[in-house]
């Protein structure tokens, strides 16, 4: 029983170990409010959720390097604390590494309002489209939403579960719609992972059966980016007319390429470069860009920005 105004030295081995990840936040959030200031409290832990990013100053590392390798220098020997993590081993790193890595996560890619795109190339193509459409005094999206692009549409709906569930978050997803994915889309909101008005696709815009973000462009235009992006593998520029008729252009660019490969004898379509080429050449191609597409991104970004 402690007396009044009594310190104490707490030394805790692992207290967060019968302890979900939350929980373990929770822990920590006690020990900053309730124990710092008025005890000295030293732990030990292998859980990325018992370091708090914001104080790694507070961390030591404990090595003993003897456990992974064979031969270790006299000076090296015995179990080591070290304050410095240039000076620690890639295991001994690893929890200082999850829990950078999940700070990372929740502040550069989750914001109040997370808009869900496929990948890369959505991300660029939003900024370029909302950075024109700002130009002319037209609506881009807003700079309240924080876009986290997750690598494919197969991982939207599990990435929308993972950050759903927390609270005070404002989730929506922008994304390609294709017939064979319509009931990943439409499991969005029937297994009440988003309301249904949070769900869009490029669909919504271009009056088409299926559409990506690609699509949102005019063929001819597009098909200019492909061919300065490929302009040195391709055998011939190509033009609305040598694709194959009606679909996604990328998937007829895709049929294109099967039947006339690349220079370098690559068949497949690589979508990011000609996002890339137009973020590198926004001067000579966003004048370019027809009323009509700067219609289409205008409406999906009104749309979204009304969810805000």
């Amino acid at each position: 029983m402690l007396r009044d105004n009594e310190r104490v030295i707490l030394l805790l081995d692992e207290p967060g170990l019968t302890l979900h990840g939350r929980a373990q936040e929770d822990l920590l959030r006690y020990f900053e409010t309730e124990i710092r200031g008025h005890h000295q409290l030293i732990y030990s832990t292998h859980s990325p959720f018992m370091v708090d990013p914001k104080h790694f100053e507070r961390v030591r590392i404990v090595q003993d390097l003897a456990i992974e390798a064979d031969e270790v220098p006299p000076e090296k020997e015995g179990t080591q604390v070290l304050a410095d993590a240039m000076d620690a081993t890639a295991d001994s790193l690893f929890p200082l590494q999850g829990a950078l890595g999940y700070e990372i996560y929740q502040t550069l890619f989750v914001g109040p309002n997370s808009l869900v795109v496929e990948g890369a190339s959505d991300l660029l193509y939003i900024q370029l489209m909302t950075s024109l459409l700002s130009g002319k005094g037209r609506a881009g999206l807003s700079d309240r939403w924080t876009v986290t692009p997750v690598g494919g549409a197969d991982k939207v709906p599990t990435f929308v579960a993972l950050i759903g569930v927390q609270k005070n978050l404002n989730v929506a997803v922008l994304i390609d719609y294709q017939k064979s994915g319509r009931q990943q889309i439409e499991n969005l909101y029937k297994k009440k992972l988003l309301q249904k008005k949070k769900v869009v696709t490029f669909a919504d815009f271009t009056n088409t059966a299926e559409a990506d973000i690609e699509d949102m462009f005019d063929d001819d235009f597009y098909l200019a980016l492909v061919n300065e992006e490929f302009k040195e593998e391709l055998v011939n520029p190509v033009a609305p007319a040598d694709l194959p008729p009606g679909g996604r252009i990328v998937v007829r660019i895709e049929n294109y390429l099967a039947m006339n490969p690349l220079k370098n004898g690559a068949k497949e379509f690589n979508h990011f470069r000609p996002a890339r080429r137009l973020a590198e050449s926004l001067a000579m191609f966003g004048p370019r860009v027809s009323d009509a597409a700067l219609a289409r991104f205008e409406a999906a970004f009104s749309k979204l920005n009304a969810l805000l």
